[in-house]
């Protein structure tokens, strides 16, 4: 289970920080793709900010239940 919860959370904070990337190269670039983009990009990144941090939320409860 442990196991699980790690795969888990590594996957969730790889895509925040994707997403985070892809938003910062797209600021700083600037132009159509920002102006299309960054508000979207920006609240992906808080979404999956969110699920990573109820992963871990959730690893801790369940291993203190052991």
């Amino acid at each position: 289970m442990k196991t699980t919860f790690f795969i888990l959370l590594l996957i969730a904070m790889l895509v925040t920080l994707g997403v985070l990337a892809m938003g910062i190269v797209g600021m700083a670039r600037g132009g159509e793709f920002n102006a299309k983009y960054g508000n979207k990009l920006m609240r992906a990144r808080v979404i999956a900010q969110g699920v990573a941090l109820a992963i871990f939320a959730l690893a801790v409860l369940v291993g203190t239940q052991d």
